[in-house]
């Protein structure tokens, strides 16, 4: 029989500080307990499968006999980001943080960029991305700026409004923007972040679009896929990975339908590797400090849990795991320098408490491993 992966990213969902938290302004950051805070958060299933036993996670009460294997994962790489937590998990370790830009972006990026998209700037600043469009929505809907801002990461995004600026050409400016943004300032992404209405109801659109770095060496998804493998991307994996190593994808709109995806994908035949990101944790709840609606996203998908369980065959190993934190009880709206689950599911995966691992990158060599495949990348094989 066939043998299949499904390695899901709960996006931000990090479980404890690490050690060098400080050096990021994330002392007591803790994205899983904070929401077990909520009257909201239940987890029973992912509680049986061996969660509450991951070491340092003291939220609920351990179980004795866990169906699954687990383990805390260091992150190696320098950040606390998107692209660096993924890229690690996928066996690349980055030995330095991504350029972030706390004051804005340098006057001659943007005079070039102006340049070359015959556009306006509007703000220049880290921002919020649902006030930033209440701020200065209305200045782009009249003069045609764009509204160019960052965050405490590594993005350099474009809002604009799709009644004033068509969705492709705004995806055309990111590319632009994409081929600026190198060497000294390759941010990890560059982000179109459209949106509709009126000033006073301005919302975000469902046509977000990423355009990443290509990681710079080697990933799991390269190694798949020349060896023959399927390599199935849900969500915003393909972006994160500038489509490099990936035979197929389909993007979806939140968690919904990023589980629904992974469900369909379980009733196909395939070989190889299901990589989903479920993205709200982090973009609805943890950048908003939302603490309810991110237990509710955790209970939801606890809830989803028991579909995935049903339908694994015989070979299918299933991993769980996050890419950083965002901690939303913290004063902070930001990324938080956390530790990560991972749970490990199936009758070839055990039950075992792996401890705490030295990196993400353990991951993909464990998906290689499993496969049959010689990891060429960073990190050891768990099982």
């Amino acid at each position: 029989m066939a043998k299949r992966v499904f390695l899901i990213v709960l996006d931000s969902v990090g479980i404890g500080e690490m050690p060098d938290a400080f050096e990021y302004g994330d002392e007591g950051s803790n994205t899983l307990k904070a929401s077990s805070t909520s009257v909201h958060f239940s987890m029973p299933n992912m509680k049986r499968l061996g969660l509450f036993n991951i070491d340092g996670v003291n939220i609920g009460e351990k179980v004795e006999r866990p169906e699954a294997s687990f383990a805390r994962m260091t992150e190696k790489s320098k950040g606390k980001d998107t692209t660096i937590g993924h890229w690690e998990i996928a066996g690349v370790i980055y030995p330095k943080p991504l350029p972030t830009y706390p004051e804005g972006f340098p006057k001659e990026i943007l005079d070039e960029f102006r340049r070359l998209t015959g556009r306006g700037i509007l703000c220049n600043l880290p921002y919020s991305g649902t006030s930033v469009i209440d701020d200065f929505g209305e200045e782009h809907m009249k003069t045609g700026n764009l509204i160019v801002y960052t965050s405490a990461d590594s993005v350099f995004q474009v809002a604009a409004h799709e009644g004033i600026v068509p969705i492709e050409e705004q995806y055309r400016y990111c590319q632009i923007a994409r081929k600026l943004l190198t060497g000294e300032h390759g941010v990890g992404r560059v982000i179109a972040r459209p949106f509709i209405g009126e000033p006073g109801n301005f919302r975000r659109t469902g046509n977000r679009h990423d355009f990443s770095l290509q990681p710079p060496k080697i990933t799991m998804l390269d190694q798949l896929s020349e060896e023959g493998f399927d390599v199935i991307s849900v969500g915003k994996i393909i972006d994160i990975f500038a489509e490099k190593g990936i035979t197929e994808y389909v993007r979806t709109a939140g968690n919904e339908e990023g589980v629904d995806r992974t469900v369909e994908y379980m009733d196909r035949d395939f070989e190889g590797l299901c990589f989903t990101n479920l993205v709200d944790f982090d973009m609805l709840y943890g950048h908003r400090n939302d603490i309810d609606g991110y237990a509710k996203a955790l209970t939801y998908f606890d809830d989803r849990l028991l579909e995935i369980l049903d339908k694994m065959r015989d070979d299918d190993i299933l991993m769980v795991t996050a890419d950083h934190g965002c901690d939303p009880m913290t004063i902070s709206t930001d990324h938080s320098r956390e530790y990560t689950p991972l749970v490990m599911f199936g009758k070839n995966a055990g039950s075992r408490n792996y401890g705490t691992r030295d990196t993400f990158a353990d991951i993909g060599a464990t998906v290689l491993k499993y496969f049959g495949i010689v990891p060429k990348i960073d990190g050891t094989s768990i099982i």
